[in-house]
Formats: C-alpha cells, structure tokens, sequence
C-alpha cells in the first residue's frame, strides 16, 4: 500500500472497515428489534462518542425530518432515527457498513436510503438536510475540514450537525507504551498513522487489517466548524475506558452541536 496517498487512504479504510464488520467490532453490530419498537414509541436515544448518549435536547423533533448519518453506517444510529419518525439517509465508506443498516431497514420495515462514498466529498445536493449525525468517525481522514465545509454545504439553514470528535490528546502518546500503562508523550499534532509512526513501528500499532487513523487539532475540530460557517450551541465531552490509561485521567473524546444559521453573516 502506498502510505502517502490520500485515496489510498479512502480505499484501505473501506477495506478495513469491511473485515472490522466481518470480526463484529462494537460499531458494527445492529440495534436490536426491541430498541427500534421502542424508539417507534418515542422512547430512543443515540450516541456520538462511547457512552455518553446525546441530550434529547440537540434534537428537533424528527417526524418527517431530513437527517443524514454522516460516515454512520453499522445499523445503529440510521435505524434508530428512521424508527423515531425521520426521512434518513445514511453515507459510508464501507459496503458492509451499510450493509448492516439493510439488514435492519428490511427486518424493521424502516424506509433507509443507503449511500456509499466519502465524507469529505459527498455526491448530494445541497441544503437537502434539516439534521447531519455524524459519530467518531473523522479520525479516519487525513484532513477533516473538507468534511466540515461539506456538511455546511448539506444542511438547510436552520440545521444543526451534531458531531462526535477524538480529543487529540489521545494521539500525543507513544501507543506502545500506553500498552503497558505509561504515559509517555511522543507525537506532534496533528497526528498521522502514515507520518508519525516509523516503517518499523507502523506494523506494531495499526495491523495489516485495522483502519488508518489521524489525530486532528482542536483547531481544525471546532476552529474548522466555525470557519465552515457553524455556530456552535452545544458541547460535553465523554469517556472511553478502551482509551486507558489515557481515561484514567481526562476525558477522550469530545461531542459538538452545530448550527448553519438561518441567514447568512452579514
């Protein structure tokens, strides 16, 4: 694999996001029948981060709501929100992703429409979403504003992006040594699987297998929000004990509500 390519990139992630569905990873695994029953009965939630669920509040209601899942494939938050009422599409690299949002979109009777392509360079119309969801996932592109300003470009105004981030701190560490419970500070930020690690560490930290990963600046994470053009109404950070020791000490990763306001600056 040619480790300087940026479509490169794109092509070994699909491919490994595919394996990660086959190996059952977390992300990948649909909700159940009974959480799409309930959330048909208004009972529903949904996460950005690990844990933390999002507040009911970030939420406009979603009868006959526009919503893009953004890089959200898996059959977890797409399902969810087509069951509580919304019009959702879902975009994501990986077939097998949306694969997974077929398999509940036929066994509940939701009404999916299921889109492979890039987060960064989205083949939609613009302003056709009222809401974009859009969980971790950023941290799988080697430059995360392009996907900002494309889900400025999406949304309506009025709309809100509700976004899950990787607190770049998790990408200063040696992972080596955070393996054995030390913290030791090693990288610059912003942070490359492609850069920052050596040949010959490379193979010791991301498997032939796993998805390419990249530590963004809070800058290009929240600065790149507000530069898209975003107002930034909500925040709460969350935890991840996979994140440890890390999590033993700070919080992991960051959530943002951000809105494309209903006039344009000016």
């Amino acid at each position: 694999m040619c480790y300087t390519c940026a479509m490169d990139v794109l092509a070994h992630n699909r491919h490994a996001w595919d394996r990660e569905v086959a190996k059952q990873n977390r992300w990948t695994v649909p909700v159940s029948s009974e959480l799409v029953d309930r959330a048909r009965r208004g009972d529903w939630q949904i996460v950005l981060t690990p844990l933390k669920p999002v507040p009911a509040d970030w939420f406009p209601p979603l009868d006959g709501l526009d919503v893009l899942a953004l890089a959200s494939g898996g059959g977890q938050q797409a399902p969810m929100l087509a069951a509580a009422g919304a019009r959702v599409t879902v975009l994501d690299n990986s077939p097998a992703q949306l694969a997974r949002d077929r398999e509940v979109a036929r066994r509940d009777r939701l009404a999916i429409e299921c889109v492979q392509g890039d987060m960064a360079r989205v083949g939609l119309a613009d302003a056709s979403f009222d809401l974009i969801v859009h969980p971790v996932s950023n941290c799988f592109v080697p430059d995360v504003l392009p996907v900002w300003r494309e889900a400025f470009r999406l949304l309506r105004p009025g709309g809100a992006l509700l976004a899950g981030i990787c607190n770049p701190v998790l990408y200063i560490f040696d992972y080596l040594a955070t393996q054995r419970g030390e913290l030791i500070v090693r990288h610059r930020l912003p942070y490359s699987d492609l850069t920052s690690l050596t040949d010959e560490e490379r193979p010791q930290v991301v498997g032939p297998d796993e998805p390419l990963s990249f530590g963004h600046t809070l800058d290009d994470q929240i600065g790149g929000q507000l530069a898209a053009g975003f107002l930034i109404s909500g925040f709460y950070e969350d935890y991840w004990n996979d994140c440890e020791p890390i999590a033993m000490y700070m919080p992991t990763f960051i959530a943002t509500r951000a809105v494309k306001p209903a006039q344009p600056a000016g």
